[in-house]
Order: structure tokens, then sequence, then C-alpha cells
């Protein structure tokens, strides 16, 4: 089979990103253009900002990924674009792209689920890699999303069924609402991660959530057994430390000293904090891990997995990468996460998403549309 070049693009949340993909294994480009500066100000992604951010990087993005991938609009075989989930408008601004250049061009154009996307950035770096058994268990922990997949091959296509998924706040927003809550700023999934190993883990004692009850949105079978997670407690928890211990005044030193940092180093944040909030931080990202990776690995023996993907943004967490990797291998479980730069959102894992549409001839007619609470896979139904 000859090889194909697929262009895949990405603008589902605050990254516009392009990349050049060959035969879903070889990055031959992966540009990100990041909107962090942006959206810093308001301590979280604001959706109209995003998009107009969007709107000024998308021709330059992709621009940028042809000439480093040493390809032309005409040279590519495919174009590839995430279709969901995500921010309704950002998506739109890469559909519509996307869209132009394929009516233009007359190229296929290729819809992607954005955490399937997520999956594939670890088969992306594991192409060849004679360890894959089947069935795979897949933890995608990707900003609003904490999701468990059972994925399965058959040939060249890939299924998925969810067994578990966050009901209320996901991971990676417990890490940046935490981090706001303690005026370390935005994105606060990465600060915390940095600032965690200065702090006794064993200081504060977090409760996570144990959900007994069925989700009531899900259909399920009454024997299914299913892995949910909920982390808007641990939040609260955290507020509620804070209120307790009096940590006010200094939070908001600490947020006015930051404000006065035009861009602050990992040194000015470790300055401006004490020893208390060292062991708040750190403790806190101890309990996360740990809920994470017990329930994942509590899955993947009930489903008896044979190998253990994490990726998403949070899977950028070193913490969760020392532990996963201990822990599974207690279990006599491989385990694979993408590198970090594959791990939080980019164009190259869309890319490789669409290459196994590509070989089935999986395209989209060009009247498709957002969809930013897109699915992935089912869910078993009595």
């Amino acid at each position: 089979m000859p090889d194909a070049y697929i262009l895949g693009i990405e603008s589902s949340c605050d990254e516009t990103g392009a990349a050049v993909v060959r035969s879903g294994q070889e990055v031959l480009s992966n540009v990100v253009a990041s909107q962090i500066a942006t959206h810093q100000p308001y301590g979280g992604v604001v959706p109209e900002l995003a998009s107009r951010e969007h709107l000024r990087a998308i021709v330059p993005v992709v621009r940028q990924a042809l000439a480093d991938a040493k390809q032309t609009y005409k040279s590519v075989d495919a174009i590839a674009v995430t279709q969901g989930p995500g921010l309704a408008g950002a998506l739109l601004v890469g559909i519509s792209f996307a869209k132009a250049l394929a009516f233009a061009l007359e190229k296929p154009l290729i819809a992607v689920n954005h955490l399937e996307g997520h999956i594939h950035a670890v088969l992306l770096e594991q192409s060849g890699n004679t360890e894959l058994q089947f069935p795979v268990l897949a933890l995608v922990v990707s900003g609003g999303h904490t999701h468990l997949y059972l994925a399965r091959r058959e040939r060249n296509c890939w299924t998925y069924e969810n067994i578990g998924h966050t009901r209320d706040d996901a991971a990676g927003e417990a890490f940046d609402k935490v981090a706001k809550l303690l005026g370390l700023g935005y994105p606060g999934g990465p600060i915390i991660d940095r600032l965690a190993p200065h702090g006794n883990p064993a200081a504060v004692k977090f409760q996570t959530s144990q959900l007994k009850h069925r989700d009531r949105n899900r259909p399920q079978s009454d024997d299914q057994a299913r892995f949910d997670f909920s982390y808007s407690g641990i939040k609260t928890a955290v507020l509620r430390y804070v209120e307790t211990h009096n940590l006010g005044t200094a939070i908001a030193s600490r947020r006015q000293a930051l404000s006065g940092i035009e861009k602050p180093k990992f040194d000015d944040y470790l300055r401006l904090c004490d020893r208390q909030t060292l062991d708040l931080v750190a403790s806190f990202q101890r309990s996360m891990v740990e809920d994470l990776v017990t329930k994942t690995l509590a899955a993947a023996r009930e489903y008896d997995i044979q190998t253990l993907f994490v990726s998403g943004g949070v899977a950028s967490n070193l913490e969760l990468r020392a532990t996963f990797a201990r822990e599974a291998e207690m279990q006599g479980l491989p385990v694979f996460f993408p590198s970090r730069a594959l791990s939080t959102d980019n164009a190259a894992m869309i890319a490789a998403a669409a290459f196994p549409k590509f070989l089935t001839k999986e395209f989209v007619v060009l009247d498709f549309s957002a969809e930013a609470g897109m699915a992935l896979g089912g869910t078993r139904s009595s």
C-alpha cells in the first residue's frame, strides 16, 4: 500500500493545531499555537476569545505544518479535522477551514472524535509494538473529560465501549479549579505537578468519592461493572480547608504578587507558597492520582485487560505516570503513555486517528457540523 499523507486540524479548545502524519505512524510535522497567555488573566478558557484566536492562527499554523513536512496543499491525500467534543465556536473554526480546503482541493475529508485522537496519540508512538495485546483499556484524562474505554481492533477498524466516566468535574477541571482557588493561576495542572514534590502528600486527608448508585443518565445492564469518577467533592474539600485554616489572606497576597510579574517562573511560585500551601497541594495531587490509578486498575482486573493506555493532558502529570508505571507493573499489566508533547491537544493525534478511516474510506460530506458534546463509543445496555 502506498504511503498516505494526512493533514490534521485541531481546534477543539484553546490550542490551534495542524500536523501532517504519514500512514498513521510517522509525524512529519506538528504545529501548535497556544492561547494560554490570552486566557490566563481570566483564570480559564473564554470561549469567545478562543474562537477569535483560532481564526487568527489557523492559516499560518496550517501553512507552517505543511512547510515543516515538506508537503503542499495538493500533495496531501486527505484532510482530517476534529468534529467534537469541545467548544462549539472553536470547533467550527477548524471544521469550516477543513471543509473549504477539501472542497477547493477535491480531497477526502475525515471527521475525528477528539477523545479517539488522544487514544491514537499513544498508538502513534507504539506502532509495531509486539507487546500490544487486546483488549486495551484506555484512560483518557483531558480537560473536561475523564473516561475509561475498552478498545478493540478488528482489522483496521477500532471500536470503543465506555465503562466509566466523570459524573461532574473531570480530573483536569479539578486541577485547574484548585490552582485558581489557591491563587496559582492558569493552567493549574502543570504548576501543581511541579509544586507537589515540595510538600507533604500525607499532611491533609482527602476522601475521594465512592459512587454506589447507578448513573441514571447512562443506560446499562444490572450486571455491568462500571468505574465512574467524581471530583467536585475534593474541590469543595480544598475550599473548606482554605476557609477553616484561614488561608485567604495568603492566597490574596500570592495572587497580587504573581499579577505583578510579567512572566512568573517556577521559582516565583515556589517562593510565594508557604509550607501549609505546599502540603495542601501535595495532598490534593496524591488523592487525585490514587483515585485515578485505583479505579483504572480495578477496571483492568474486572475486564481482564491485557494492555493499558493513559492519555490526555493530565497524563503529563509526573506523579500520575510514575504511580501508574509502578502499580501496573505489580499487576503485570503493560502501560503506555504518549510523550508529553503528544499528551496535550495537538493535530498529529487527529491525523493518526483518521488513518484507519482513510483505509476504509470513511469520509464525510460537507454538510456535517460540530458536535460539542460528541460521545465516543457506546455503553452496554440490557
